[in-house]
């Protein structure tokens, strides 16, 4: 895991503050670091995970040091079958803390009329009102992934609409496709069997193809149409 790519600089570990000098986060040792010392300072964490290679990854690093930590899985009654059970497969062989989802009031099929309502109605509101009681939020995100991530931090304050403040902590930001397949192999663990189909980017079944644009792992999502289905945007009041 040692190819150049742009770094950013999480300054100092404590508390994540700032005043201890500064660190970039690329190494294996360097993310665990990260997420030992957010654990320290946090009351409420939790990890969201679609089960994709990258946040099982996340997962399997949080889980060295907090066991029980939240694990939060959208329930958008969308899902491949594969990724249920690839789902319940790995939370019953880590014993996972694993909290499903689901919108009060599901609209089976409502992607057909509008991807930017089902996408609301199935991911946005049942995540946004489950964050409500925590205050660290663990995400899978790259910026490889999309555009869209380019620009991720490590750390960077998220706003819930209600007013409510949280830290988003993004610790593979740097890391590449390549190094998460790394980390997986080495550490024996297996990985959602539609990427052996060629998918590169897994969302719910309607919305999730092989990838358009080879060089673009995300370029089979939403057939194109848009880059990200709106949890990791910040809401405006």
């Amino acid at each position: 895991m040692s190819e150049e790519r742009p770094t950013d600089v999480v300054s100092g570990f404590p508390g994540l503050s700032g005043s201890e000098g500064s660190r970039t986060v690329t190494s294996t040792e360097d993310i665990s670091a990260l997420i030992a010392d957010t654990l320290s300072t946090a009351k409420t964490p939790c990890v969201t995970s679609s089960f994709q290679a990258e946040d099982v990854v996340l997962v399997h690093l949080l889980r060295e040091i907090q066991p029980d930590i939240p694990v939060l899985f959208l329930e958008t009654f969308h899902h491949f079958p594969q990724t249920l059970a690839y789902r319940d497969e790995m939370a019953a062989k880590w014993n996972l803390n694993l909290i499903n989802l689901e919108a009060p009031e599901p609209s089976i099929g409502l992607w057909q009329t509008s991807t930017d309502d089902c996408c609301a109605r199935h991911k946005v509101g049942p995540l946004f009102g489950a964050l409500e009681e925590y205050d660290t939020w663990f995400t899978g995100l790259r910026r490889e992934q999309s555009p869209s991530r380019a620009t991720l931090q490590h750390v960077e304050p998220f706003t819930l609409k209600s007013g409510t403040p949280l830290r988003k902590i993004s610790p593979l930001a740097e890391w590449t496709m390549k190094d998460v397949w790394q980390y997986a192999k080495a550490h024996d663990i297996p990985l959602m069997p539609l990427y052996e189909l060629g998918y590169s980017s897994i969302g719910c079944e309607p919305c999730t193809s092989l990838p358009l644009d080879p060089l673009n792992p995300r370029s089979g999502r939403w057939q194109g149409q848009k880059l990200e289905c709106g949890i990791h945007i910040q809401p405006i009041k």
